[in-house]
């Protein structure tokens, strides 16, 4: 109830204001303050808070958002086209608003235009995004083209390897390297076959960069098994720093 009283007082407000500023003879009907600010979005108001922080902001109201709740207001003295000060104020705290002056282009016939915005609004190139939002796309089309669906670990690993200095693509869960050869799981140096007969050439280089990947990944995972085994041996030993201590150890001979 309060509140329908308020935003009836604020376009009552607004109605008073635009009759004394423009003279235009408006009606003073009562509409829902969200609606009247939506239509002074370019005009020159004065709005006046509501606690916690009463405060009378007054100048050019930038926007009002309907999904937000939110108004822009920007209280500069108009003759700063660039940057402004702005103040975001939420509708709820909106004790009323008073209509100073229309916005300049909403005399016209056609509305309010993009270029007498302030700040200025430049018209977007379409081409230009459309170009960029095809090449996004395209890149996750690739990179999605790349990671191969139900292969192991090692395997992904064996095709970006491939990947970084030939051509390669998925078939399935096998390997194609430069359309030239294939490497079938588990992508060991006899898994290799060539696709073009007689291609010995191409075989047996893929076969000597598999075999040196392999490698590779092998002792990336012995390093790794040292590394954990030398972790847990550490942690042992912090825990357990007399292993030979308890009720089971023999003590230490006394006598002669």
């Amino acid at each position: 109830m309060a509140d329908n009283k308020r935003h009836n007082v604020g376009a009552r407000a607004s109605s008073q204001g635009t009759s004394g500023a423009a003279g235009q003879g408006m009606a003073g009907a009562m509409v829902p303050l969200e609606v009247a600010l939506s239509g002074a979005i370019g005009a020159r108001v004065r709005i006046s808070t509501a606690a916690p922080t009463v405060s009378t902001l007054e100048g050019t109201l930038f926007t009002a958002c309907p999904i937000t709740n939110l108004v822009a207001i920007n209280t500069a003295d108009g003759k700063q086209t660039q940057s402004g000060d702005y103040h975001v104020i939420p509708v709820s705290r909106i004790q009323s608003f008073q209509l100073l002056s229309l916005a300049p282009s909403s005399t016209s016939p056609d509305g309010p235009s993009f270029s007498d915005a302030v700040p200025s609004v430049h018209a977007l190139d379409i081409r230009a995004l459309k170009a960029r939002e095809a090449a996004a796309v395209g890149k996750l089309q690739e990179n999605e083209a790349r990671r191969g669906k139900g292969v192991t670990r090692e395997a992904q690993d064996l095709f970006d390897a491939f990947s970084r200095t030939m051509p390669a693509r998925w078939d399935g869960p096998s390997i194609i390297v430069a359309d030239a050869v294939a490497i079938a799981p588990p992508y060991r140096v006899d898994d290799c076959r060539p696709l073009v007969a007689g291609d010995t050439a191409a075989l047996a280089r893929v076969r000597k960069v598999l075999e040196m990947e392999r490698k590779k990944i092998e002792l990336r995972t012995a390093s790794a098994t040292i590394g954990t085994t030398n972790t847990f041996s550490r942690n042992s030993t912090a825990n357990n720093p007399n292993p030979a201590s308890g009720p089971g150890a023999a003590g230490q001979r006394k006598g002669g």
